[in-house]
C-alpha cells in the first residue's frame, strides 16, 4: 500500500513537472541557506573548544580608568601572570604570548647556500608552557619542550615547506628579522599542521621568549603599571572558581601596583575571560585576533530560518494554488470510496517525497556552494559526513518534519472538499483562505524587504568607509618593511636614493603608519596640572619627512625639519584632539607650550612644536583620540613610505625595487600600499556585506516564486472573468494591470511593515562605527522601488499569459 502511495505520488509529480520543479527547487535552495549557515555557526562557536582543559583555561583582561574614561583591555604587563600565580594557589600554571606589536610582517631566512628568505605574519613571542595550554597537532619535535630553548622558533608546516621543502625541517636554523624581537639565529624545535579547530590564537609561527630582545627588557622590571602589552592565560585548578579568584584581584594591584599606577596618574581593574568566551564574548575590541560578532550571528541564523520559512510558505501557496486543477481528482475519489484521512496522507507523502528530493539537492548544492561561501565568509568551512553526521541527520530530519508541515494545510484544505460541489463546478476557495494566502505573502515580502534595505544600507555604509577623508593621503603610498639591521642602516642611503627617483613625491620613514596596531602611548599633561589630569596619548616615532610624505597638514605652529636639531630630543607634534582634551582652546594657544609626562615619579618635558589636523590613524569604527609625533634621533624605522607624483604604480614599484636590490641585495623586496591595508581593517563588514547581498538575491528569488505562485492560483481563479473582459473589448495592457494591481498592493503593505524593522536593525549595526553614514528617506524609497519591479515582472509572466489566452477556450462549458 505505501508503496502505491509514493508511485502516484512520483507520477502526479512528474505529471506537474513546472509545479514540482518550483516546489522541490525552492525547497532545496531553502535547505540549502540553512546548511551553509549553520556550518558557519558551527564553527564560530567552535572557536578554542579543543585545547586540553580549555574548560579551566581563562585569559587575564585589564580595565584601565583613566581621567573619568574607561578602556578594557585583554593585555597585562609581563610580571602580571608570573607575581598571580605565586600569589593565588587557585592557578594552576600561567602562561604569556605575545605579538610581534612592531611589525605587520616579519622576515625569515634559511640558512645554506640555497637561502631562502620571505616575510611572514602572525608572529608570536610565547612562554615554554604555551603548548601545554593550547592545543597543536605536531608534526615534528615534541610540543612539552619545543620552546624550551632560548632563541628556538615552532613553525606551521606551511612555511616549514617554503624553507626547506619536503625535508625535516627538526634542528635546522633560520635567521628572524624583527622590529620587535630583534634579529637572531633560531632553531626550530618543532613544526605543527595547521589547526582544524578554529581558535582565537591563528599562530603561523612561535618563537621563545628566551633569548629575545623582549626577554631581556622584560626581565629587568616588575612594575605592574606600564607595557600592557602581553596576553597573559591562567590554567586554574580543578576546584577553583572564576569568580572568587577576580574578587582577590583588586588587593593585588593594591599591594603590588597600587603606587606606581597613583605616581602614573590612573588605575586599573583585572578581570578573567573564559578561553571559549573570548571569541564572541569578550568584552574587549580588541585580542590576539579581532573578536568576533554575536549580533553577526544573529544576523545570519535569522536570514536561514527566515529562508527556509520563505521556502515553506511557497509550498503551501503553490500547492493550494493549483487546487482547482486537482479539485475535480478529489471529487472522484471521494466518489468511489476515498476518505478524507487516506486523502490527507496521499497528499502529505506527495510533499514529504518532495522534501526528501529537495533534501538531496540541498546537499549537493551545499557541495558546490561551499568554497564560494567560505571564500566570502573568510571562514575555512569543511563539510563532510564523518564531520557533520549530526547535523545531516537533524537536517533530514527537519527536511521531513517541513515537508509534513508545509504539506500539511494542502492535504487538509484539498481533502476537505465536497465532492457534489466539486462535480459542479462550484468549488470555491474562502474568505479565510484567501486571506492567509495573501498574509503569507506578504511575510514573505516582508523579509526580502528587511534584506533589501539592509544591503543597501550595509553598502552604504562601506562605500562611505572606502570614500570618506581621512586626514592623510591613502593613496599612490608605497609601504615598504625595514625589518633587518642593514635595512634599518641603509634607511638614510636609500631614501637619498628613492627620492631622485622621477616618479617618486617624497619619501619618509616611522614605526607605524595608519591602519595597524601601534602600542606607544604615554600620559601626556599641559604645564600647571599634574599626573592626575594626563591623557593617554598614543605616540608614533617618524623621521623630518614622514608628516610631508602622508599629507597630513599642520595646523598651528611647525612640522620637524632637518634644520632644527633639537627637534630629537624633546620636540613634540599633538593633534587637535590631544590639545583639546589637555585644556587649551586653540592649536595656536599649544605651540610652544610645554607638554608634560612622568616617568619614575618625576615629570619630563616635551616642547609642543606644531598641532597637525586630526587624521584617522585608526579605523572608523574608533573615534579620534589624542595622537602625538616624536622624532627618531636613530635610524631604527619599522617601515618606508613612498609617496608616487602619479597613479601608475607599478613603474613605480619597479624602480623602487630596483633601489632596493643595491642596498639589500640578499633580501626580498615587498611591499604594500596604503589604501589596501587600511581597507583590511573593515574585512568583517566587507564579508558581512557581500553574505547579506547574496542571501537577500536568494531570497527575493524564493520570494518571487511564492508571489508565483499566488498569480497563476489568480489567473487560474479569474478565467472565465478574463474571458468576458476580453469578448467585451479589454486590451491585454488592461487586463495586465488589473491582475498585478492587487500583488502589488501585497508589496506596498509589505514595504510599509518592513521598512521600520529594516531602520532599527541597521540602526543597531551602525552603532559599532563612530563614523557612520545616516538612514536617509531615499533607502526606503529605492527598496520600495526594487521590490515593485520584482514583483512586478514575476506577477506581469503569469498576467499577460492569461490576458492573451483564447477567451473561446476559457468560456466554453466543460
Amino acid at each position: 500500500m505505501i508503496t502505491n502511495y509514493f508511485k502516484i505520488a512520483w507520477r502526479n509529480l512528474m505529471k506537474h513537472k513546472v509545479f514540482s520543479f518550483i516546489n522541490i527547487f525552492g525547497l532545496s535552495i531553502g535547505l540549502t541557506c540553512c546548511l551553509l549557515i549553520t556550518l558557519y555557526l558551527k564553527h564560530e562557536l567552535s572557536y578554542d573548544m579543543a585545547h586540553m582543559d580549555s574548560d579551566r583555561i581563562y585569559q587575564l583582561g585589564t580595565t584601565f580608568l583613566n581621567s573619568g574614561e574607561v578602556h578594557s583591555s585583554a593585555n597585562t604587563p609581563a610580571p602580571m601572570g608570573i607575581m598571580m600565580k605565586q600569589q593565588f594557589p587557585e592557578i594552576e600554571e600561567s602562561v604569556r604570548l605575545l605579538s610581534l606589536f612592531g611589525e605587520d610582517k616579519t622576515l625569515l631566512r634559511s640558512s645554506g647556500g640555497n637561502a631562502t628568505a620571505f616575510y611572514e605574519t602572525k608572529g608570536f613571542l610565547a612562554d615554554p608552557a604555551f603548548f601545554s595550554f593550547f592545543k597543536y597537532d605536531f608534526k615534528e619535535g615534541d610540543f612539552s619542550t619545543a620552546l624550551n630553548e632560548p632563541n628556538s622558533i615552532v613553525l606551521n608546516e606551511d612555511i616549514a615547506v617554503k624553507l626547506f621543502g619536503h625535508y625535516p625541517a627538526l634542528n635546522k636554523v633560520i635567521h628572524i628579522s624583527s622590529s620587535t624581537n630583534g634579529e637572531a639565529d633560531m632553531k626550530v624545535t618543532g613544526v605543527f599542521k595547521a589547526p582544524d579547530i578554529p581558535s582565537h590564537i591563528d599562530g603561523r609561527f612561535f618563537i621563545a621568549f628566551k633569548g629575545g630582545e623582549i626577554d631581556r627588557y622584560a626581565s629587568q622590571t616588575n612594575n605592574l603599571a606600564f607595557n600592557n602589552m602581553f596576553y597573559t592565560y591562567f590554567r586554574l585548578k580543578k576546584d577553583a572558581g572564576a569568580n572568587n579568584l577576580e574578587k582577590k584581584f583588586p588587593a593585588f594591584i593594591e599591594k603590588y601596583a597600587g603606587n606606581d599606577l597613583r605616581a602614573a596618574g590612573f588605575s586599573k581593574l583585572q578581570f578573567l575571560t573564559a578561553v571559549k568566551d573570548i571569541h564572541l564574548r569578550s568584552r574587549t575590541t580588541e585580542n590576539v585576533t579581532p573578536p568576533g560578532s554575536m549580533t553577526y550571528l544573529y544576523i545570519l541564523g535569522s536570514i536561514a530560518l527566515f529562508a527556509l520559512l520563505i521556502a515553506c510558505i511557497n509550498f503551501m501557496n503553490l500547492s493550494t494554488a493549483r487546487s482547482s486543477k486537482r479539485a475535480a481528482e478529489v471529487g472522484v475519489r471521494k466518489v468511489l470510496g476515498a476518505n478524507n484521512n487516506s486523502l490527507v496522507w496521499q497528499f502529505l507523502r506527495e510533499s514529504l517525497l518532495m522534501s526528501i528530493i529537495a533534501f538531496i539537492i540541498a546537499l549537493a548544492l551545499t557541495n558546490i556552494a561551499l568554497p564560494a561561501f567560505s571564500a566570502a565568509s573568510g571562514k575555512k568551512l569543511t563539510f563532510s559526513l564523518f564531520q557533520h553526521g549530526r547535523i545531516l541527520s537533524a537536517f533530514f530530519v527537519l527536511s521531513v518534519i517541513t515537508g509534513l508541515l508545509a504539506g500539511l494545510y494542502p492535504a487538509m484544505y484539498l481533502s476537505s472538499f465536497k465532492p457534489v460541489k466539486i462535480l459542479k463546478s462550484k468549488f470555491s476557495n474562502s474568505f479565510a483562505t484567501i486571506s492567509l494566502r495573501k498574509g503569507l505573502v506578504i511575510f514573505q515580502f516582508i523579509i526580502s524587504a528587511i534584506l533589501i534595505i539592509s544591503s543597501v544600507v550595509i553598502g552604504n555604509q562601506m562605500h562611505f568607509l572606502r570614500s570618506k577623508d581621512l586626514g592623510f593621503a591613502k593613496d599612490q603610498e608605497l609601504i615598504i618593511p625595514l625589518r633587518s639591521v642593514n635595512a634599518k642602516s641603509s634607511y638614510r642611503a636609500m631614501k637619498t636614493a628613492l627620492t631622485k627617483l622621477p616618479d617618486v613625491s617624497s619619501v619618509g620613514a616611522s614605526y607605524y603608519y595608519p591602519g595597524i596596531f601601534n602600542p606607544m602611548d604615554r600620559g601626556l599633561y599641559k604645564e600647571g596640572r599634574t599626573v592626575n589630569d594626563a591623557k593617554i596619548t598614543k605616540l608614533n616615532i617618524i623621521d623630518e619627512t614622514f608628516i610631508q610624505t602622508l599629507g597630513i597638514q599642520i595646523k598651528a605652529g611647525r612640522s620637524f625639519s632637518a634644520e632644527f636639531p633639537a627637534d630629537t630630543i624633546n620636540a613634540l607634534l599633538l593633534n587637535e584632539e590631544a590639545i583639546k582634551k589637555m585644556g587649551y582652546k586653540t592649536a595656536s594657544e599649544a605651540v610652544g607650550k610645554p607638554v608634560f609626562f612622568d616617568y619614575e615619579g618625576k615629570a619630563h618635558p616635551l616642547m609642543l612644536i606644531g598641532v597637525v589636523k586630526d587624521f584617522h590613524f585608526e579605523d572608523l569604527h574608533l573615534p579620534i583620540t589624542p595622537y602625538g609625533f616624536q622624532l627618531n634621533s636613530n635610524t631604527d624605522y619599522s617601515y618606508l613610505v613612498v609617496h608616487a607624483k602619479n597613479k601608475d604604480l607599478q613603474q613605480l614599484v619597479s624602480q623602487v625595487g630596483s633601489v632596493w636590490k643595491q642596498f639589500n641585495p640578499n633580501e626580498p623586496f615587498d611591499y604594500n600600499f596604503l589604501d589596501e591595508s587600511f581597507q583590511k581593517n573593515y574585512a568583517a563588514q566587507d564579508r558581512l556585506a557581500d553574505i547579506v547581498k547574496y542571501f537577500t538575491l536568494i531570497a527575493i528569488l524564493i520570494s518571487c516564486l511564492g508571489l508565483f505562485g499566488l498569480a497563476t492560483f489568480s489567473a487560474e481563479q479569474r478565467i472565465k472573468e478574463i474571458g468576458i473582459r476580453k469578448v467585451m473589448g479589454a486590451s491585454v495592457p488592461g487586463i495586465v494591470a488589473l491582475l498585478s494591481k492587487d500583488f502589488l498592493k501585497l508589496v506596498a503593505i509589505a514595504m510599509v511593515i518592513a521598512s521600520p524593522i529594516a531602520w532599527y536593525i541597521m540602526n543597531k549595526w551602525l552603532q559599532d562605527f563612530a563614523y557612520r553614514v545616516t538612514i536617509g528617506w531615499w533607502v526606503f524609497v529605492v527598496a520600495s522601488v526594487v521590490a515593485m519591479l520584482i514583483a512586478l515582472i514575476t506577477v506581469s509572466f503569469q498576467a499577460i499569459k492569461a490576458a492573451i489566452d483564447n477567451p473561446v477556450k476559457s468560456l466554453r462549458t466543460e
